[in-house]
């Protein structure tokens, strides 16, 4: 799992950085995560964290967190490269993304699909920050044209606990089988709001988080991912970052 994530991440956005240098790119805008800020112990508890905010990289691999390893290795390459060869380096961390997708498949960050369908095990009940897709787009090109742009950039426009997004699909979606939620007791990664008043200040104008969801449900409607989720219908499977932070909450 370790060479998987970190070497195409790391090495990778070095190869990418590299040739934009020997084509003479003036600007170039990396897409990190905010897997690469939440995890700092030493961070103020209350405190909002920002973009001063780094994940503490030993803390990760004792975890064998190894995503947010190489987001945060990564993205510290990608700014320090841009600094010694006189690269524009931007970087943009959205958190957990969102919204009506492009592919006809789901990708690893659908987690709201395990809450919809259910799966084999109950889920924490702990702390999301979600941005909507289309804001993620929005962002990335606002930097990009931005020319006072720079450092780092999150977006993160909204947070909420596991249960109140159950109780707000509820609401509007009654008939699906919902994963079952339990408390959270014991927080051994506590995930702190975090803030995108840096991007927002820059002019970002994120969408509001029932919209983000709801208009999520509506596409996996329409493409049939749900097409078994009454019911009794086949559980789904938790994205393995997940797995690894609902394992360690319990």
């Amino acid at each position: 799992m370790q060479s998987e994530v970190m070497v195409p991440a790391v090495k990778g956005t070095l190869n990418i950085l590299e040739v934009c240098t020997s084509m003479k790119v003036q600007k170039v805008v990396v897409v990190s995560s905010t897997s690469a800020v939440h995890f700092d112990p030493s961070w103020p508890q209350g405190k909002p964290k920002d973009e001063s905010c780094w994940s503490d990289k030993k803390l990760c691999v004792e975890n064998k967190l190894w995503y947010s390893v190489a987001k945060t290795v990564a993205e510290e390459t990608a700014l320090e490269y841009g600094e010694k060869n006189g690269l524009n380096v931007v970087t943009v961390c959205p958190c957990l993304v969102l919204g009506p997708q492009l592919q006809p498949i789901v990708n690893a960050s659908s987690e709201l699909l395990y809450l919809i369908k259910g799966g084999p095990n109950a889920i924490v009940d702990m702390l999301l920050h979600i941005v909507d897709v289309r804001d993620v787009a929005d962002a990335l090109l606002l930097v990009y044209e931005k020319p006072e742009s720079s450092g780092r950039y999150i977006s993160a426009p909204n947070y909420i606990k596991t249960k109140a997004i159950l109780e707000l699909l509820k609401k509007t979606y009654p008939n699906y089988n919902y994963v079952k939620c339990m408390a959270n007791v014991d927080q051994n990664f506590p995930l702190t709001p975090i803030s995108s008043e840096k991007l927002k200040n820059l002019g970002w104008k994120p969408r509001e988080l029932e919209e983000t969801l709801l208009d999520s449900i509506e596409y996996y409607q329409k493409t049939g991912i749900l097409q078994d989720a009454e019911g009794e219908g086949q559980a789904c499977r938790l994205p393995d970052l997940f797995q690894i932070l609902n394992a360690a909450e319990e």
